[in-house]
């Protein structure tokens, strides 16, 4: 069975999809998954056991620079390659406008989200078979439900699978181990304040630990300098792809992150871990791994699921955002003691 996925972005909806190719391999067999991908997480995307081919996309880039994508024959080939085959489902599991403009040029029925289980549900103008899936879940379960459905299958009651094969076994926190702390993410008010992140390292290197820090861009890279510096058992990486840091994570032993993709990539690559929510909900997109664990601020306003905070209350004065002032770095350690030991 030839199956068309087309989920692009963003690196965490990438990996919540993971699992739903795990359970529809298990129940068909001889299922080959071409897989629509933005560029930047295209090797990720190849690393699961069902897909046979990945083609990678520009979105973002094509549609600031549409004439040049054009003359380019960046557009041209990409349409051509999507287009050779005719599919046995193209399944669109994303339920975005742009994700329904690259279905519409494929080959096949094409299945999705309907008009009230999408985000955008115009989406749904494009398929054959909209299909109802529940809000309000988990974003993994949804996409495991979507498959299920449109693929024909019994959704398993298993845990999610991810398919990223890992030969290192963790090693427990009652031991030196190497740890990676992922303090990178896009909105303001997820950050965990630099402050609370210094006392994490003070800890981890006090129980003889070696922290990784990873960075994406030079305002990440100054934060890791400045958390890292004095602290002899704390390393600040490298510049590296994704594919590279991948690698890592399938070979490091435990983790600590806020809500970013990277968070949802230590879980799937089997780390045992902690990830950290303010302004967002781990209700529907918390981390999901066999080790991992979601910590929710306990604060009047959380989750506001806002990029910018608007509290102006007296608790947590000092700490910003506010909402972190319930997750101390003593009780946040103390939490990941317990997933990792």
């Amino acid at each position: 069975m030839r199956v068309l996925l087309i989920k692009t972005s963003s690196m965490g909806d990438v990996i919540h999809t993971l699992p739903a190719l795990t359970d529809a391999r298990a129940a068909i067999p001889d299922l080959q998954v071409d897989w629509v991908v933005e560029d930047s997480f295209a090797d990720l995307a190849r690393r699961h056991p069902a897909v046979h081919t990945v083609f990678p996309c520009a979105l973002r880039r094509w549609r600031k620079h549409p004439i040049k994508a054009r003359r380019s024959g960046e557009w041209a080939a990409f349409k051509s390659a999507v287009q050779a085959t005719s599919y046995d489902a193209v399944i669109d599991a994303q339920g975005l406008l742009k994700s329904a403009f690259i279905t519409r040029l494929s080959r096949g029925p094409k299945f999705g989200l309907d008009k009230y289980s999408a985000r955008e549900g115009l989406s749904a103008r494009v398929l054959d078979h909209p299909l109802p899936v529940a809000r309000g879940q988990h974003a993994i379960k949804r996409v495991r439900q979507l498959f299920s459905q449109a693929l024909g299958y019994t959704l398993p009651d298993a845990a999610p699978d991810y398919g990223l094969p890992r030969e290192h076994v963790p090693t427990p926190l009652s031991e030196p181990a190497e740890l990676v702390f992922c303090h990178g993410t896009t909105w303001s008010t997820k950050h965990y304040p630099e402050v609370f992140w210094r006392q994490l390292l003070e800890l981890a290197c006090s129980d003889g630990h070696r922290v990784h820090l990873p960075w994406g861009n030079d305002e990440e890279k100054a934060r890791a300098e400045r958390l890292a510096a004095g602290l002899e058992r704390v390393c600040v990486l490298p510049k590296m792809g994704l594919d590279a840091l991948t690698d890592k994570l399938l070979s490091w032993d435990a983790f600590v992150a806020v809500d970013t993709g990277l968070a949802h990539l230590a879980a799937a690559a089997g780390l045992p871990g902690v990830a950290l929510y303010g302004p967002t909900d781990p209700m529907l997109t918390g981390v999901q791994g066999l080790r991992a664990s979601s910590l929710a601020a306990d604060f009047p306003c959380a989750p506001c699921v806002q990029e910018k905070c608007t509290y102006r209350g007296e608790l947590g004065k000092g700490i910003e955002p506010p909402c972190f002032s319930s997750l101390k770095p003593r009780h946040v350690w103390q939490q990941l003691l317990r997933v990792a030991s």
